[in-house]
């Protein structure tokens, strides 16, 4: 009995102890989470809803705002998205040991992911989307093997996708959307078993389609547009038979959509594979998906007809297959009319052709944007049309449209913009498009349009941009037109035949920037008034019969860069107000009766940009007109040309020959730059002079971030939202148009990570119908070498370049050089590598940019031309190989020789044209004087190499660091021996420049 009593007693005892050491545990587990909590809380710099106001000592954590906890007081869940929270997520909340789901999105985090993040191994939910997070994804994220969820979407995160990823074996999110990544999607991916939602849209990731995502058996979202994918899609991907949405958008992938997709596919909702260059036809099965939503497959190169069956889509909200080769009638429309939630409809700029049918008013009730512009539509608008009360869009622009324009389209008011341009319109306009309060866009130009413009359209209080030009309007132009505060782009009423006087309201047009009433009848004056439209970049009034003078208020235009007042009845003198106008880059007054001296300051100096044909009585060169009168002036102008009319008849003989020779020439070449730039428009998308003008706010020197030889770059925003440098040449520059060439031919069909992506680009005319030419590049927001290793572009810390960033970008570049030079049919020679021509991005990946003297290496020795015959040396000076000075070939050895001198230069920060270089030394004697023993003497005094200093897991020491700078110094030497036989190939470069990256940066194990 006693033995069991004190049995009993031993056991009680062991419980209580076991009791408050698990008592104790758990006590210290909480102050970690406490602390851990509390640390977070001190990297928040901004907390408006003053939501942490509760994270304090008075509290238990349990009770603190967005934490919950377990049944231990462990906290499981940190739930803060959504309070504008400004700061950085702190590395202690690794602390968080029992965590199992993290919610920071909708906040305003910076910096980057924590790499401690790999320690929460009971993690299910990781949302950090839609901040502001930088850097990598952390490598040893696959050590939280319980996540089922990953959402880091809509930040700015670099660099490559984790090939680790696969280790999360219980993953069914996983969202990376909308950020930087670059490099190929990893084949482990496919080893995700449980994914049901992959979306890697919106980045720059490049290369092939993994053909392992068709393992992917569960997948139900599959979302990779807008990337930089190649090649066909993988065949297996069209056997998912779980996928409800699948989007390959904005890629440049090929191939044709499978027949049978819709059999294979049968949980179809969303198919998006626009702006791609797929070939083939529409798949007849994908109009058997009775439960498809969204079809989207615009601007690729689909033939054919429109397959049947979309009678039966009756959850159809949109259908776009714009800009393809579509050749049928409309009769199709009519089935969409069982399509009763159908908001959207693009069949736009295909081969479209016959009548509209009458069932187009019985479209979807909701129908918001309507396009059907550049086909070949004929016959009148049905008066149905005014039945979609809901469009806010209708485009029926560039077509053979006839008959009269509607009054029923004045029902249609929610219309934003309505575009009837480039058709064979007749009658009048109907006064009830009055009614369109809504309207910002109107677009009537190029019909047979008559009659007055009508009094209603004083009512379009909302209008922005309005094209009526080349109709046969007649009449005096509403005064209310120009009470239209609200128009800021353009008002165009050319080529009509519209009379009456301009009113003193035209000054109201104060935010206008293009104004256009050229070739009418206008008669009067031209009103002061004219003075106060402030924002004019664009003024037109030739080929009227405007009289008496041109007003001194025009000086008040400060941002006019085109004035045309040709071909009207203007006296009086040129005003010298205009003198003033720094912005103006043309002026045509001819064909008027001016008199008087002619300004000699500002547009006048350059008398290409000056007409003042047929004003007899203007003095050009004179100090004062006023010895002699006009009728004088006259007599003596004839008695002149008598005279020397026997000297120019030999000399125009003389001069025809050589117009002639130079007239072929310049054929020749606007033939090139003609075929060239048609050929570039099977690959992009291209865009007008109008959508750059807009993008740049008017080419505002503001947005001018470079100039160069042959132009200047201009930082845009085009329509869609992306951000762009618009390279716009300056075709009076010499070359030019040949740069324009070179580029767009070195751009054709090239393709890397390390080579700047040519968007689009524009070969057209500007507002004063002169030559445009431009190319517009993605934007990088890091600018260029250059200005970092000059210091005037540094990290938010005041850092410069590191020796690890240094010898990633040299790798970039010469990663794109080799692909030029090696894996381009034909070879690529940029011919001007300079640290000027190496740009940026966000993640700090460096492009090599401006193909403007490239030349691609053909066989035929006839067209490889020596530097000699083109009469140019091509290149920049110092980083000019010393062949081309003898008249070498560009060559691929000339490349080296260029990337030689920029390797040097990254890593002495010298510039080979540096004012110390004088009496023969050169950046290249400099430094190999001073190779090897004396190498730290030569390296830039940016650079500080006596610390250690971390690049990811790594611990570089100084020593690593100088060798590696001792490494670069050497391979670049070996670029810039004198002779070109002798040095060595882009590819040994990189591969050596990979070697000593690879000793200096090992990869850190992954521990799971």
């Amino acid at each position: 009995m006693t033995m069991c009593f004190s049995s009993t007693l031993s056991l009680l005892t062991t419980l209580a102890f076991a009791s408050l050491l698990f008592t104790t545990c758990s006590s210290l587990d909480s102050l970690n989470d406490k602390e851990a909590l509390l640390s977070f809380r001190s990297m928040i710099t901004s907390d408006p809803t003053n939501t942490l106001s509760s994270w304090n000592n008075t509290s238990p954590i349990c009770r603190w705002a967005g934490v919950r906890c377990d049944r231990r007081d462990r906290v499981s869940t940190l739930d803060l998205h959504g309070l504008e929270l400004t700061g950085s997520i702190s590395p202690h909340i690794a602390n968080l040991s029992s965590l199992r789901f993290l919610y920071l999105q909708d906040n305003h985090f910076t910096g980057p992911i924590p790499g401690q993040i790999g320690s929460l191994t009971r993690l299910r939910v990781l949302n950090s989307s839609s901040n502001h997070l930088q850097g990598t994804i952390p490598p040893n994220l696959s050590a939280c093997v319980n996540l089922k969820a990953v959402d880091l979407s809509v930040n700015t995160i670099s660099g490559t996708i984790p090939t680790t990823l696969w280790m999360l074996s219980k993953l069914q999110v996983l969202n990376l959307a909308q950020n930087q990544l670059t490099g190929p999607i990893p084949t482990s991916i496919g080893n995700l078993s449980s994914l049901n939602t992959l979306n890697l849209g919106t980045n720059t990731l490049s290369g092939p389609i993994p053909r392992e995502l068709g393992h992917l058996k569960t997948l139900q979202q599959l979302q990779l547009s807008i990337n930089n994918l190649t090649g066909t899609v993988p065949p297996s991907l069209y056997n998912l038979s779980s996928l409800v949405s699948f989007a390959l958008a904005s890629n440049d992938l090929y191939g044709e959509v499978p027949s049978d997709i819709g059999f294979r596919l049968p949980k179809l909702l969303a198919f998006h594979n626009c702006f791609n260059q797929f070939t083939g036809t529409i798949p007849p099965s994908l109009h058997n998906l009775t439960k498809i939503k969204s079809i989207r497959m615009s601007h690729n190169y689909l033939v054919g007809s429109v397959p049947p069956g979309l009678d039966k889509l009756h959850d159809l909200t949109m259908y776009n297959i714009g800009f393809n080769r579509i050749v049928d009638t409309l009769d199709f429309v009519a089935s969409l009319t069982n399509s009763t939630v159908l908001r959207y409809l693009a069949i736009d700029e295909n081969l479209l052709s016959g009548t509209i049918p009458e069932s187009i008013g019985d479209l979807s009730a909701g129908l918001s944007k309507l396009y059907m512009g550049g086909n070949r539509i004929s016959g009148k608008i049905p008066a149905s049309i005014g039945r979609l009360t809901s469009l806010t869009l209708l485009n029926m622009s560039h077509n053979l449209i006839s008959g009269e324009i509607p009054p029923e389209i004045g029902q249609l008011k929610q219309l934003r913009m309505l575009g009837l341009a480039g058709n064979r319109l007749s009658g009048e306009i109907p006064a009830s498009l009055g009614n369109l309060s809504l309207i910002t866009q109107l677009e009537m130009y190029e019909n047979e349009l008559v009659g007055r413009i009508p009094d209603s359209f004083s009512e379009f209080q909302l209008l922005l941009s309005l094209d009526l030009s080349s109709n046969h309007l007649e009449e005096a132009i509403p005064n209310g037109v120009f009470t239209l505060t609200s128009l800021t782009s353009l008002l165009n009423l050319s080529h009509n035949s519209l009379t009456g006087h301009l009113p003193q309201d035209i000054g109201m047009l104060g935010n206008l920037i293009v104004l256009d009433l050229s070739n009418n009848l206008l008669s009067g004056n031209i009103t002061d008034s004219v003075g106060q439209c402030k924002s004019l970049q664009v003024l037109s009034m030739s080929n009227n019969s405007l009289l008496g003078l041109i007003p001194n208020s025009l000086g008040n235009l400060k941002g006019l860069q085109s004035l045309d007042l040709s071909s009207n009845r203007l006296v009086g003198s040129i005003p010298q107000s205009l003198e003033k106008l720094q912005a103006l880059q043309l002026l045509n007054l001819s064909f008027n009766d001016l008199d008087g001296n002619v300004p000699k300051e500002g547009v006048f100096r350059n008398r290409s940009a000056v007409y003042l044909e047929d004003n007899p009585n203007l003095c050009f060169g004179l100090s004062s007109c006023d010895g002699f009168s006009p009728s004088h002036r006259r007599k003596m102008a004839v008695h002149t040309v008598v005279i020397i009319t026997l000297a120019l008849f030999l000399s125009c003989l003389l001069i025809a020959g050589v117009g002639l020779i130079l007239f072929l020439k310049r054929r020749v070449r606007e033939k090139k730059v003609a075929d060239v730039a048609s050929a570039m428009k099977g690959q992009h998308r291209m865009v007008s002079y109008a959508e750059l003008y807009k993008a740049t706010e008017g080419f505002d020197p503001n947005n001018c971030v470079g100039a160069g030889s042959f132009g200047s770059v201009y930082k845009g925003i085009l329509r869609d939202g992306m951000e762009v440098a618009i390279k716009v040449l300056n075709l009076a520059t010499s070359g030019a148009s040949k740069s324009f060439v070179a580029e767009c031919e070195a751009l054709r069909n090239v393709r890397h990570r390390n080579l700047v992506k040519l968007v689009t680009l524009c070969s057209s005319l500007d507002f004063a119908n002169n030559d445009f030419r431009a190319l517009v590049y993605e934007f990088m927001s890091n600018g260029s070498l250059e200005d970092w290793i000059r210091g005037r572009k540094r990290r938010e810390d005041g850092a410069g370049l590191s020796v690890v960033a240094r010898l990633e970008i040299a790798i970039d570049v010469a990663g794109a050089v080799d692909y030029l030079h090696s894996d381009c049919e034909p070879s690529v020679v940029h011919c001007d590598l300079k640290p000027s021509n190496v740009l940026l991005d966000a993640g700090m990946c460096a492009k090599v940019a401006d193909f403007g003297l490239a030349r691609l290496l053909l066989n035929e020795a006839s067209v490889q031309d020596s530097v000699t015959s083109t009469q140019r040396i091509k290149g920049s000076i110092g980083y000019i190989p010393p062949e081309y000075g003898f008249g070498g070939k560009p060559s691929t050895q000339g490349d080296v020789y260029s990337y030689g001198v920029m390797l040097l230069e990254l890593v002495t920060g010298k510039s080979p044209t540096d004012e110390s270089f004088v009496g023969g030394l050169s950046l290249e004697k400099w430094v190999r004087a001073a190779f090897p023993n004396r190498t730290s003497e030569v390296i830039d005094t940016e650079l500080d190499v006596t610390n250690v200093i971390r690049s990811g897991a790594c611990t570089i020491s100084p020593e690593k660091q100088l060798m590696c700078l001792v490494s670069m110094i050497q391979i670049a030497l070996c670029c810039v021996l004198e002779s070109p036989e002798t040095r060595s190939s882009m590819r040994d470069v990189l591969h050596h420049l990979e070697s000593i990256k690879e000793a200096l940066v090992k990869k850190p194990q992954i521990v799971v």
